[in-house]
């Protein structure tokens, strides 16, 4: 029997969702036609207020508008103080530990090669010029904060080599994460030990 084409297109949509993969998809578009159109229609108007995201050209955090996001906007927070994170959902996992007063870096995915993508540098440029200008060349402390496996711990190797000399210390999260687990899907006081306990 042949998928009708509206529903066609929607699956082919979800399913380059991660974790989403064509099956999913399929029950995910027909949840979505169950609901009725109340919440499709709640749906769309999510999905379209998306077109109102910008990213902080400090630290390339998602937020509402143009310019600076809240974090890196808020004076009552240390500046010196730097954690480099991977993706957005680590930034809001160790935001919602209550116990980092610093900014950050969203550095954006890392590929599956293990080296630094060409924008990423970029992104480590901007954060080096920003420390030059903010604070003569030398932050107080830059946290790498990845995921504690294999892929994280040499990609801060090479952080660390192209951060040289901007920080008074360079430190990775503590004990706690365990190995091979992910920092998104740490639970706050766990994460918060992390923060606490970093090296």
């Amino acid at each position: 029997m042949r998928t009708p084409k509206v529903i066609k297109r929607l699956v082919d949509i979800l399913a380059t969702m991660p974790g989403i993969g064509p099956r999913q998809a399929v029950r995910l578009a027909f949840h979505l036609i169950r609901q009725g159109k109340s919440a499709q229609k709640g749906l769309e108007d999510a999905v379209a207020s998306l077109q109102l995201v910008g990213i902080c050209n400090q630290c390339f955090y998602i937020h509402e508008g143009e310019g600076l996001c809240e974090i890196c906007a808020d004076d009552k927070r240390d500046q010196s103080i730097i954690a480099i994170v991977e993706k957005e959902t680590d930034l809001m996992s160790i935001e919602n530990t209550g116990k980092f007063r610093g900014r950050f870096l969203v550095l954006g995915e890392f590929g599956r090669g293990g080296l630094l993508e060409a924008d990423q540098k970029l992104k480590l440029k901007s954060l080096k010029s920003w420390i030059a200008k903010r604070f003569n060349g030398k932050a107080q402390e830059i946290i790498i904060a990845f995921n504690p496996d294999t892929q994280g711990d040499f990609l801060a190797t090479q952080i660390i080599k192209e951060l040289e000399g901007t920080a008074e210390k360079m430190t990775r999260l503590g004990m706690g994460i365990p190995s091979g687990g992910e920092i998104e899907f740490a639970d706050e006081e766990t994460l918060g030990n992390a923060l606490e306990r970093r090296r």
